[in-house]
């Protein structure tokens, strides 16, 4: 199994430090949030990208994607009514299809919450034809880089557009793209679906591209209350061969001691199931 870490959990660390401790601790892979490298991937120039690249290749891992791909932005917007904004953000996707290739990558996780909520009075139908647009605008580009864009069902709390596996699935099969596909997040299961986690895992075997632990604390998994011998053995059994990516969001217990802990754990149930 290849496990992986998103990087933002390392605040103010420079990049060779982060490499060095994410590869000394036995992750294969790194997560990339772009705020935490520029304001826009068009900041990024064509020898920073590589050099990206190459200090994470010579410790042995891979920038395998990103994630949080609108956080931090401005006029930017999934569901909007505003067709010019719906164009901007689907020619910004592809600016970050780029970069994630130029990078290793091959996949996008669309989280961004706060970009993708529907406007006051807008039907659901119609947010769901918007956001479709979007991505059929942005995803041929981006499939022609090698590149997916996996959608990530959050949370009520978090937004009110694609909650559960079943509306990312309604969305990706509106689109009908190769390279969109399903993203599955253990916090975002954890609050809002009625399915248990392994259940989940097995119907959607087929569809999953991506897969963050994590717990409902908002820490690492065996940070929290989950048991993760049922996700993980659900994971082997369907045969998931895809990352398995520790996104985290509450960092007081200090960056290294969770990445470590985090691996630690997931290294200890994956060989025990």
């Amino acid at each position: 199994m290849k496990f992986g870490i998103c990087q933002e959990l390392f605040v103010d660390w420079d990049w060779e430090k982060q490499c060095d401790l994410i590869a000394e601790i036995g992750y294969k892979g790194i997560e990339l949030a772009p705020f935490a490298f520029a304001e826009r991937p068009s900041d990024i120039s064509a020898e920073q990208r590589a050099s990206l690249r190459k200090t994470a290749e010579d410790r042995g891992l891979q920038i395998f994607g990103l994630h949080w791909l609108l956080a931090k932005t401005e006029g930017l917007h999934l569901t909007t009514s505003d067709a010019a904004v719906r164009k901007k953000t689907a020619e910004y996707l592809v600016e970050l299809g780029e970069l994630c290739a130029d990078l290793g990558g091959d996949l996008m996780v669309f989280g961004s919450p706060f970009q993708r909520n529907i406007e006051e009075g807008m039907s659901r139908d119609q947010a769901y034809a918007n956001a479709a647009e979007v991505f059929r605008n942005c995803l041929p580009a981006i499939g022609e880089r090698g590149v997916r864009i996996c959608m990530e069902p959050l949370t009520t709390k978090e937004t009110d557009f694609v909650n559960t596996c079943a509306e990312a699935l309604e969305l990706i099969d509106m689109v009908g793209a190769d390279n969109f596909v399903l993203h599955q997040d253990v916090k975002a299961m954890l609050g809002a679906e009625t399915e248990s986690i392994p259940e989940l895992i097995h119907k959607y075997d087929r569809r999953t591209g991506h897969f963050h632990v994590n717990d409902s604390n908002l820490l690492g998994p065996g940070m929290g209350e989950t048991d993760y011998h049922p996700i993980l053995k659900a994971l082997k059994e369907s045969r998931y061969d895809g990352w398995i990516s520790v996104e985290v969001f509450d960092y007081e217990p200090g960056s290294e001691f969770i990445a470590r802990e985090s691996f630690r754990y997931l290294k200890e149930v994956w060989e025990s199931v």
